[in-house]
């Protein structure tokens, strides 16, 4: 009974989401206030019958409730309760009941923290969240309902995917979807300004925060993402141009654009138009990859599913509200704020051409993802595109918008030299010039690497001078200004680690009996044996090798061979971290007379990809509480 009442509540925040689209706009349209006010009971009408839903969807997990079809394929008794409430979002139905859920939050959100917002504005602004709501659910309940009644319940699950067994699937989906999702803040911030006509400074004052708490925890998301790979697949690498890792991480560069542009409007008035088509295409990108992971047109260790039915549902919603927003941008485009004028050497110039930089950047990415699947459509032939094309096409673009963002807070507003700014920074460009040539005369002679370190240095360096520079000048530094300096010191962290540990990092795949050994970058790796390994889910091989430097052991590492209960294997990689290098040990198959495949890594300086990450997204969250943000609007 209690999952019917899970179905029902889906009904209730279906019709909910649909009454908060139509009778508020008649409200809005009849200027009949009492009908316009009916969207925030409205929202959070539909707020608790999801959050209803999600609750006895956890409860069937927790009980072992196997009449329901997607518990039964997703868990069993011996899952341990962490994986059982994180398997509510291990698979498709699940998912999109997560992210109809956020979606859900971020309208409560911004219903409560707007009040400096005029109601008519607001009402407006949660009349396109409903409308978004709308359509999810009634994609979750025509096509993916996670309620599905099994006829005959079987007496044990099939398990969750072994691959998703890890603390990484708590933490994981939800923040990458906290991220995905609320890019429907600015995107419904610029829909509601555009529907009234006025498009101005004022609504990008209340939209940047929202877009930089998505942005941070999309950044979160993606991190998280690149650190459960590295550790739990076993390959040792960090992110691998999967299509569905590109459908997250283009919504990221698209927001970033975002995010520069918003400042330039909101302080300038320049770049407006720009501006909301960057909201909406940073939303529509998440759709996008909505409909990529969940269509079935694409094969990756991170797609959901594939009915292409469910893909065709998306596929229309995803034409309906691209093509409704262009639409509205295109009818609306001469109520737009106009532009102020600028000089072609101008901090405005400089974030423009920052911004397009980062859209081509984001435009090659996406080549790159759809065009094979545009030649398996139309049958022309199965390519795949990999890490080749996106690091010969991707990164040139890259260097000079990295470059451009350490240079521009030095640029003035509307009018400057370039006269000024060499002087102003001749210090620092002949510091970062002299660093380079020490370090490749004497510890460099990669030249990947080289630029990696000019660049790591040409962002500190600049950052360093901003922050001197107000400190000399007694100016007041605000959280905004503290964490535009940690974001972008954080790129070059990220810069900086990913270059050297690509460049400098070992792989040995081996054949090892016990007793063997292998020296890699000073570290000496022996093989001690493997013993069988047996937990309440799994069983498996537990491997132990030794690692030796200077003649004295530091430590030893255990890598896993598990077998679940479906019989799958995975491998549990044995990780030995440190600020400056990882030892990465994986455990391969057997190869006879206790002889073992090894796979042995030394990854220089891997740590500092996520600590850049982690920056990065706390630059955002220390922007966020800037006060600036708070103020009033009389409506």
């Amino acid at each position: 009974m209690l999952i019917e009442v899970g179905h029902f509540a889906l009904i209730l925040a279906l019709v909910f989401s649909f009454l908060s689209v139509v009778l508020p706009s008649i409200g809005l349209y009849q200027n009949r206030i009492t009908l316009a006010q009916l969207t925030k009971p409205l929202i959070w009408g539909q707020f608790f019958w999801i959050l209803v839903a999600v609750f006895i969807l956890i409860n069937a997990f927790l009980v072992n409730d196997f009449s329901v079809r997607y518990v039964a394929e997703n868990s069993n008794t011996q899952l341990p309760t962490l994986f059982k409430v994180s398997a509510l979002w291990a698979a498709h139905e699940g998912s999109l009941l997560l992210w109809v859920f956020i979606l859900s939050l971020w309208s409560i959100a911004v219903s409560i923290f707007s009040k400096q917002i005029p109601s008519a504005f607001l009402n407006q602004i949660l009349v396109v969240f409903g409308f978004v709501s709308f359509g999810f659910l009634l994609f979750l309940l025509l096509t993916s309902n996670p309620f599905e009644r099994l006829p005959i319940p079987p007496l044990e699950g099939r398990e969750l995917n072994p691959l998703l067994q890890d603390f990484g699937l708590a933490v994981h989906p939800p923040m990458l979807y906290i991220g995905y999702v609320g890019l429907s803040v600015p995107f419904a911030f610029v829909i509601a300004s555009l529907i009234r006509g006025q498009l101005d400074s004022a609504w990008l004052r209340w939209t940047r925060p929202w877009t930089l708490v998505a942005w941070a925890f999309l950044t979160i998301g993606i991190v998280l993402g690149s650190w459960w790979a590295y550790y739990e697949l076993g390959w040792g690498g960090w992110w691998f141009w999967d299509p569905v890792e590109n459908a997250s991480f283009m919504p990221w560069l698209v927001a970033t654009a975002l995010i520069h542009s918003i400042s330039v409007s909101e302080k300038r008035g320049a770049f407006m138009q720009w501006t909301a088509l960057l909201a909406i295409g940073g939303f529509s990108l998440s759709l996008l990859g909505t409909f990529l992971v969940r269509s079935g047109v694409l094969t990756s260790v991170h797609a959901f599913t594939t009915d292409p039915a469910r893909g065709l549902f998306i596929l229309i919603f995803l034409f309906v509200v691209i093509s409704g927003s262009l639409g509205l941008y295109s009818w609306r485009y001469n109520l737009i704020q106009k532009s102020s004028r600028f000089d072609l050497f101008s901090r405005e110039t400089g974030l423009l051409i920052n911004n397009v930089l980062l859209v081509a950047a984001m435009l090659s990415v996406l080549l790159g993802t759809l065009y094979p699947l545009i030649l398996d459509t139309l049958d022309l032939g199965k390519i795949s595109v990999g890490a080749p094309y996106f690091n010969a096409v991707f990164i040139p673009i890259m260097i000079p918008a990295v470059l451009l963002l350490a240079l521009v807070p030095f640029m003035r507003w509307e009018k400057d030299s370039v006269a000024r700014v060499t002087s102003l920074l001749r210090v620092e460009w002949i510091a970062v010039l002299v660093f380079l040539f020490v370090a490749r005369m004497t510890i460099i002679d990669n030249y990947y690497v080289l630029l990696a370190v000019g660049i790591f240095s040409w962002i500190v360096l600049h950052a360093s001078s901003l922050l001197t520079k107000r400190l000399r000048n007694k100016t007041r530094m605000s959280f905004s200004f503290l964490g535009m300096l940690l974001a972008h010191i954080g790129i070059g962290v990220f810069i900086l680690g990913a270059t050297i540990t690509s460049q400098l990092g070992i792989e040995k795949d081996l054949k090892m009996n016990p007793g063997d050994s292998l020296l890699i970058a000073g570290y000496n790796f022996v093989f001690n044996g493997v013993s069988p390994h047996e937990k309440d889910n799994y069983r498996g091989f537990k491997g132990d090798l030794s690692v030796f430097r200077d003649n004295k052991e530091i430590v030893r590492l255990f890598p896993e061979k598990r077998y679940y209960q479906t019989g799958m294997p995975m491998t549990e990689a044995a990780i030995d971290p440190s600020l400056t290098r990882d030892l990465y040990v994986a455990l391969g198959e057997s190869l006879g007379s206790g002889a073992w495949s090894v796979r042995i890594y030394y990854k220089p300086m891997i740590r500092w990809v996520w600590l850049g990450g982690i920056l990065i997204a706390l630059g955002a969250l220390l922007s966020v509480i800037d006060r600036r943000y708070k103020f009033k609007v009389d409506s």
